[in-house]
């Protein structure tokens, strides 16, 4: 009796693994195939080639300055070399300093075009595995990572138990 009711329980123990369903999907290519996603592109490439310009005219600037401080170094007194040098030197920084903004800004751009279209397309995934009873849909364009995911127990404090944390 004992026997048959242990093999009755790893039955259903092992039909309930069997159950558990996993999916995946190319999220990337989900994406770029969704309505509004390429005028999202084509107005964030406008964007991103006027930001790009921007910054090329500004080292095409500086570079005619150097030019001309180099032609005038040998008539000017030391003092102001220094002066100049240190003026190109600030130009300079303003470069790299608009480098890093663009890309922030093309960055925040990108979510304000691209964020409501990958938002849509997430509820769409976690409304499929809801409904078909999916644990977990893996995308498949990126590397390790998990588009929807039942809810679980945070493990967190048994872990740093058994640590002895």
């Amino acid at each position: 009796m004992l026997r048959s009711t242990i093999c009755c329980l790893l039955l259903l123990a092992l039909t309930g693994l069997h159950a558990q369903k996993y999916g995946h999907l190319n999220f990337a290519i989900l994406i770029s195939e969704l309505p509004g996603t390429e005028a999202a592109e084509a107005e964030l490439k406008a964007f991103n080639d006027a930001a790009v310009a921007k910054g090329e005219q500004m080292v095409v600037d500086l570079k005619a300055r150097v030019a001309e401080v180099e032609a005038q170094r040998e008539e000017l007194p030391p003092v102001r070399v220094e002066e100049l040098r240190q003026e190109l030197s600030a130009e300079r920084d303003k470069i790299v300093q608009y480098e890093q903004q663009m890309g922030i800004d093309v960055e925040r751009k990108r979510q304000e075009l691209l964020g409501p279209v990958i938002q849509q397309a997430r509820e769409a995934v976690e409304a499929v595995a809801e409904e078909n009873g999916y644990q977990l849909i893996f995308d498949t364009s990126r590397f390790n990572t998990v588009l929807y995911g039942q809810d679980s127990d945070d493990i967190k404090p048994l872990v740093r138990a058994k640590l002895g944390m």
